[in-house]
């Protein structure tokens, strides 16, 4: 059973791509409050980031805004490497940052379709590549950490779900998938852990007209066997769990945040 001292994080260093709003900054607040050391990373749009910092340094906690584009490769080695120069290293990565634009498939262009792929899929590439980089070469530090890194990819029910009208974003979600899986095979006899966290319908800025009214939340609640739609304090209280020892047996795995809607409950009757 695990205690409560395998949540503590204290001393450890994390970067939440995509954390200067929504899931990301609960994520980020989240890891801060359980001890760690967090960049809040942003592409743009510098002042909600610095938000971010304000509320975890009012708190108690240490976080510092570093902007980047992640589907950029000499940004996010920017980003790595200001880090570095601050904190001297990393011990979590959170792969958070990720949009929509949505589209018929008929009606969707080359650009919106390379685009979410670049941000949701490439950008967990270049900031996987540089973060195992660097775990490797820091090793297992019993001190901080049973690893030498943790990974937690971001991805989403829609990974499973197919969702029409939106193939670039669940193909993106459906390549993290396996991205997270064979990060984890290929990185595991280095004590480097990688999981991924799958939200369902969480009450954030990007998806405010499937809940912002009565009438919209009711017909999103069809789709949520547990009831409620989610918080983006639920996703930031699993990334804990997954970020910490007490979950150091577990790596390839995604963790659904869902309230059950990969239950499919349209089929609660039979179908």
């Amino acid at each position: 059973m695990a205690g409560i001292s395998d949540y503590d994080l204290s001393g450890q260093r994390a970067l939440v791509t995509g954390s200067s709003s929504g899931i990301g900054a609960a994520v980020a607040r989240a890891l801060a409050s359980a001890g760690a050391r967090v960049v809040i990373n942003y592409g743009g749009g510098r002042q909600r980031a610095e938000d971010v910092v304000s509320e975890i340094k009012s708190a108690g906690g240490e976080a510092i805004a570093l902007q980047a584009d992640v589907s950029q490769e000499s940004s996010v080695q920017d980003m790595f490497r200001q880090m570095f120069e601050a904190w001297d290293g990393i011990d979590i990565l959170v792969n958070n940052a990720g949009l929509q634009r949505d589209a018929n498939l008929i009606d969707m262009s080359v650009e919106d379709w390379d685009k979410v792929i670049a941000v949701n899929l490439r950008g967990q590439f270049l900031c996987s590549r540089e973060a195992s980089r660097a775990f490797l070469k820091q090793g297992v530090d019993p001190e901080r950490s049973a690893a030498a890194g943790k990974i937690i990819c971001m991805s989403s029910v829609h990974e499973v779900i197919p969702w029409a009208g939106h193939s670039n974003y669940a193909a993106s979600k459906g390549g993290v998938s396996l991205f997270m899986k064979s990060l984890a095979q290929e990185l595991s006899p280095n004590r480097i852990r990688v999981n991924a966290i799958a939200p369902g319908a969480i009450r954030t800025p990007i998806n405010r007209e499937a809940w912002e009214t009565p009438e919209a939340e009711a017909r999103l609640l069809t789709l949520i066997p547990y009831g409620r739609v989610g918080e983006p304090e639920d996703i930031g209280k699993a990334a804990v769990w997954l970020a910490s020892d007490a979950s150091d047996y577990v790596t390839g795995a995604t963790l659904f945040v869902d309230g059950g809607m990969t239950l499919f409950p349209g089929f609660a009757d039979n179908g």
